[in-house]
């Protein structure tokens, strides 16, 4: 079996990432070494509408840093997990309550003072995440922060003299600590949800292995869920996992620089927020419809792949005429799910439909891959004719991970090559899967078999990917699209490029109204404005069939 270069899945796991999100900082005093923790006045949000059921995080920095603010550095200062994550669910459902505090534990949370502020907006129907630990460990009685428990989750118990409080204190176990806030959050009528500590940024001797934490405070964490039947989220496993994917040279830019290598900055927290996104979706926590996005714990999109054989194949409206015929992913055709369509959608009005048909066969969710294993290519084939036209678009789904069940196996192999990889299919058989290049060749030439000529489009971009200054979205997948066709004598139109060019046109604000997501799908107004640049990039083919076949007049515009 050949192994899968860790560059396909460098570049989809970033490519996952919303580097772009608007930063809102909260007002927030800044907790330091020196503070008294029993005194500490912190600022923390309030559910920002009291009506609507309220996700509410505690922890420590990792979840909430600082004044929330970067430092005053920008994406590139330290940031907590809980800043990024509203911007994943829709705070006209929920509120999203960040009230962790920087520098404290599962113990001092509870003696400074701030879980007791915190309870009083905890009410019936809402959901608690709790992520503490790293601080956990630091000493149990010193004069600097005396914020340590003692380790385990039994019953065991120390009394002490606080040296920082000068108070007595007696001090419980990690599991201990975790197990009062689950029994008061389930008292207020809410639901607790236990995330073990993110992972942090150290590796192994080799290089590629992350070092995980599982034998104490993570492996602490999943035990007290277990045992009191609540909602676990892996973030130490889960992170290890997408730091080995990403590599040590990516995972370095998710941190501020060296010596860092706990706290992240905005583009490692929204990694851990994707985490914590996936967490809830795996235990289904929250409801169904305050989620903007949708992950995996690979970072892929976790939305349920449509059943291929419920999409009836559509048909040439007009058997004697020419036909232009789309195949792709939901970009492509989205039906109009959750506001989504896809710029095939759009396409027939921008033609004279009484001299040429316009038949979109894509489907949501699939790949180069899966648009062929599943037989939605043979009856696509079926139909086509001498002097037909066929549009090809994929790659939005290509990139997931294969042999990991999250990728719902819609990998290809990444590049142009003849090499295979055996990937287990949900019924226990085994598929050989090609390359993407593989599986455009062959849609190449089967068409050209039956007469007809073939546009190979590389994917729109995201909607947080196309400006100058930012790195270029599918850079692989369309220099693959493009040597592919080039050699098999089809023809090529860089979509990606010729739709990034017309939203710098019309600006940030306006690309914004462009999507029914946060960052992949458009709706109604982003798949007339692609169906546009489409049609742009056919009429510059060398062939004139297209110049006749256009509506008129021409639709085609920016402004």
């Amino acid at each position: 079996m050949t192994a899968l270069p860790t560059q396909r899945l460098t570049r989809r796991l970033l490519a996952s990432l919303l580097f772009t999100l608007p930063l809102a900082p909260l007002q927030a005093q800044e907790f330091t070494a020196t503070t008294d923790p029993a005194r500490a006045q912190v600022t923390l949000p309030e559910p920002a509408n009291p009506a609507l059921p309220s996700l509410i995080l505690i922890g420590d920095s990792t979840v909430r840093n600082g004044r929330d603010d970067g430092q005053g550095k920008g994406a590139e200062g330290q940031w907590g997990w809980g800043t990024p994550i509203a911007h994943y669910l829709d705070t006209s459902k929920i509120n999203v309550v960040n009230r962790a505090v920087g520098g404290l534990s599962s113990r001092t949370y509870r003696s400074s003072g701030h879980w007791e502020r915190t309870k009083p907006f905890i009410k019936r129907g809402d959901w608690v995440v709790m992520q503490f630990g790293h601080n956990d460990a630091s000493p149990v009685n010193d004069n600097s922060r005396a914020r340590g428990v003692l380790r385990g989750t039994g019953p065991e118990k120390e009394d002490i003299n606080n040296l920082l409080t000068g108070k007595p204190e007696t001090v419980f176990t990690y599991g201990a600590y975790l197990r009062g806030y689950i029994a008061e959050i389930r008292a207020a009528g809410a639901t607790p949800v236990v995330a073990s500590p993110v992972i942090r940024k150290r590796w192994e001797a080799d290089g590629v292995t992350v070092t995980r934490a599982g034998g104490n405070f993570a492996g602490w964490a999943a035990e007290v869920a277990k045992q009191e039947g609540v909602a676990f989220i892996d973030l130490n496993e889960w992170g290890a996992k997408r730091y080995e994917g990403l590599g040590k040279a990516v995972v370095a830019t998710l941190f501020p620089p060296d010596p860092e290598t706990v706290h992240t900055n905005w583009l490692g927290a929204a990694v851990n927020a994707q985490l914590v996104i996936a967490g809830l979706l795996q235990n289904k926590v929250l409801p169904e419809d305050v989620y903007k996005q949708r992950f995996a714990p690979d970072g892929s999109d976790d939305r349920p792949v449509v059943d291929a054989r419920k999409v009836k194949v559509e048909a040439p409206r007009d058997a004697k005429l020419p036909s232009i015929v789309l195949i792709g992913d939901s970009t492509v055709r989205s039906g109009g799910q959750n506001g989504a369509i896809g710029w095939g959608e759009r396409l027939a009005p921008l033609f004279d439909t009484q001299r040429v048909n316009i038949v979109n066969n894509a489907i949501g969710g699939r790949s180069s891959r899966t648009f062929f294993t599943e037989g939605r290519w043979a009856s696509v084939l079926e139909q086509l004719k001498a002097g037909d036209w066929l549009l090809i678009q994929f790659g939005h789904n290509d990139g997931a991970r294969i042999g990991d069940p999250a990728g719902k196996n819609r990998g290809s192999v990444p590049g142009l090559g003849d090499e295979t990889v055996e990937d287990t299919r949900p019924d226990g058989s085994k598929e050989a899967v090609h390359s993407f290049g593989w599986y455009l060749k062959r849609y190449i030439t089967d068409a050209q078999a039956k007469g007809a000529k073939v546009v190979v489009l590389s994917p729109i971009p995201h909607k947080d990917r196309w400006k100058p200054e930012q790195p270029r979205d599918f850079e692989n997948y369309a220099a693959w699209g493009e040597q592919v066709a080039r050699a098999q004598g089809a023809h090529f139109i860089d979509l990606t490029l010729l739709v990034a060019q017309a939203y710098r046109a019309v600006g940030a604000e306006r690309v914004d109204g462009f999507f029914s997501d946060a960052r992949t799908h458009t709706n109604d107004a982003g798949a007339r404005f692609n169906a546009e640049r489409v049609v742009e990039g056919l009429k510059r083919l060398p062939d004139n069939f297209f110049q006749n076949m256009l509506a008129k007049p021409s639709k085609l515009r920016l402004e």
